[in-house]
């Protein structure tokens, strides 16, 4: 009886830590996917001629393989720190097939410069927490330069420029905590 009470401890505790783990590992996989995907459209976009200084992220989505495209209203997690992003006519989603939801803005162009980007934001699992925490249903920003480089909102190159203006800086707290390259 002894045996079973402290098997039971053990496994309340133990449990939540390995499904917490496996949660983690599974966003970090689609995250990948996700970056992946996005690098393979600007390459293929880029071998057809399509890219300029007035590419948008949309201009991206025929390359990408999505399961529908969204611009109905709804709310996603955003970066960590933040609430939310709104699918919507300037700013739309598409769900992926694997999962989650990648958010755009369509606002924000190249404009032919170097340091420039233009920003996708994913949310592993597509559901509105309502929370500005970093937790695992937490958006990865993804900033894709006009050469091709693809990074994290964490890791952009200093004074990165998005058509707004310039002066972004690396900023390691807007990329969740469960979101690794390695």
């Amino acid at each position: 009886m002894i045996s079973l009470a402290i098997l039971g401890v053990i496994a309340t505790f133990t449990i939540p830590k390995i499904l917490s783990s496996s949660q983690n590992s599974q966003n970090v996989a689609r995250g990948k996917e996700v970056a992946a995907m996005i690098s393979a459209a600007y390459q293929k976009a880029q071998l057809d001629g399509i890219v300029s200084a007035s590419t948008k992220p949309s201009d991206l989505t025929p390359y990408m393989n999505y399961a529908a495209f969204i611009t109905d209203g709804r709310l996603i997690d955003s970066v960590p720190g933040f609430t939310s992003w709104t699918c919507n006519a300037s700013s739309p989603c598409v769900t992926l097939h694997g999962g989650g939801i990648l958010w755009f803005a369509d606002t924000f162009t190249f404009v032919g410069i170097s340091n420039n980007v233009i920003e996708f934001d994913f949310d592993p699992d597509g559901t509105y927490s309502g929370s500005s925490a970093d937790n695992p249903g937490k958006s990865v920003q993804f900033s894709l330069y006009y050469n091709g480089l693809l990074t994290t909102r964490g890791k952009v190159k200093p004074n990165t420029c998005f058509s707004g203006g310039c002066g972004i800086n690396p900023d390691p707290t807007l990329d969740p905590s469960w979101f690794t390259w390695q």
